[in-house]
Parts: structure tokens; sequence; C-alpha cells
């Protein structure tokens, strides 16, 4: 029987850890059933204690945590019960480790704790198989549209923002942080083609996460532009910290020519 107020098990990934003390780690997970959830796991860090290779990034779990608080939406720190493997490979190293690193740092810094987000858990999961890839580029740009959809951060693509026109196959489009979807002059740089928009739309609408790559790929540039100013503006004083040490490691790389 279990016991009360333990959870059932959930389907997790690792975001991050850090020390917590001699011997044990607080622990952000993304679970599918439960969201963000930060947990105490006591003793992980003993020689002797199997959670040491559980709780490791981009690898699938299974948890089970007690929670801590009187009312269980609380966002509070629970103590982990038990985690064990589930499935599923890291990504590749080096750049690939890269990508998934920064995937993390998005849903950290997006994500409020306990607000469960299914549909956005799955795109996590499909996405992190690809990281390393040949379509790797369209594979992050698709998860970013879904990040910002999930989180009410992304304007329907297929209207213009301020008017609700519809986007118009013949005309090019910006996402404006301030101002949402704006009709944008042919030749401005990163500009996305109206019959882009349309059809991310439709896949974000569908929630067709394949489908949403075959449209990112004709517009991966441009979109790729377009949606780091819109992660930023939604970001705010928050700094990527994955994007400086890519910006570090390409200098080092230069200087090293």
């Amino acid at each position: 029987m279990r016991s009360r107020g333990a959870a059932a098990p959930l389907a997790a990934y690792v975001l991050h850890q850090y020390d917590w003390s001699e011997s044990s780690l607080i622990v952000d997970l993304f679970t599918r059933e439960a969201g963000r959830v930060v947990v105490a796991a006591k003793g992980a860090k003993r020689p002797t204690s199997q959670l040491r290779a559980v709780l490791m990034p981009f690898q699938r779990i299974a948890v089970s945590f007690t929670r801590t608080g009187r009312d269980e939406s609380a966002h509070e720190v629970h103590n982990l019960r038990g985690a064990e493997w589930a499935g599923g490979a890291a990504p590749r190293g080096g750049e690939a480790l890269l990508a998934g690193f920064y995937l993390n740092e998005l849903l950290l810094k997006l994500l409020a704790r306990d607000d469960p987000h299914a549909q956005l858990w799955d795109a996590y999961a499909a996405t992190l198989p690809g990281l390393g890839g040949a379509d790797e580029a369209a594979a992050l740009r698709a998860f970013e549209l879904v990040l910002l959809a999930e989180t009410g951060h992304l304007p329907d693509l297929a209207h213009v923002t301020a008017t609700l026109e519809v986007v118009d196959v013949t005309r090019c489009y910006q996402l404006r942080p301030e101002a949402g979807l704006v009709v944008s002059p042919q030749e401005a740089d990163a500009a996305l083609a109206g019959g882009d928009c349309l059809a991310l739309q439709s896949a974000l609408t569908a929630r067709d996460l394949e489908a949403l790559r075959v449209a990112c790929r004709p517009c991966e540039p441009a979109l790729r532009r377009q949606l780091r100013q819109w992660l930023a503006y939604h970001l705010g004083s928050a700094t990527l910290r994955t994007r400086e040490l890519v910006r570090e490691l390409q200098a080092l790389t230069t200087s090293a020519r």
C-alpha cells in the first residue's frame, strides 16, 4: 500500500542537480505528469547508492517522491523515494550534449514548478535522440516553438497579431517581441514567408512534432534568428549559459587556427 502523500512513479528526466550536503543532492526533474518538480535525493552521493547512476541528464527515468507540503501543489522541495532507469540513451557527445543542456536550460527558465505540460514532455523526449544528427537544427526550432506555445508565449502564426488578418502566402512576416507577428518588408533580414508561417501554425495546432520539424526546415535560418530574439525577450534578464559557452568555444576554435 502506498504511504499517504507518496506519489505514483512518474516518467521523468533530470534537468539539473546540485549538492545539498556531503551525501545528498537537490534535483530538478521534468516529469510528464506533474511538470517541473524539485526533489531532495538523500544519500544519492554515497558510493553505495543506486541513485548515482540513475540521476543523470537525458536518460528517461521513473521516479516516486513524497510531497512535503500540506498542499500537494505547493512549490516546495519534495523527498525523492526512488528512481529507476526507464530506457533510452543519452545524446551523442560534443555539440549534441551542448544542445541537450540548452534544452534543459530553457525548461528551467521558462517553466513554473508543478505545472504539467505532457505535450512538451513528449516533444522533449522525441527531440533528444536526434541531437547531433543531420536534422538537429530543425528539431531544436520545433522544440522551441512547442515550448513557447505551451507556455503561452507564442502568438498565432496564422494571423497578424494586431489586426487578426489572415497571413498571406505572398507576403513576409516577422516576430517582434512587443508586437507579435507583423508584416515584414520582402527584403528584410530573417523574414518568414507567409506560407512558412501557415505551415508552422498548422503543425502546432495539430500537435504533430514531425510535421513541425518538416515545416521548420525550409525557413530554419530565419526562424532561428527570430526565435533567438523572441526567447531573449521572454527570458528577461536571465542569460543562457549554454549560448555563452558555445560562443566561448567558437572563439577558442578561431584563435587556434
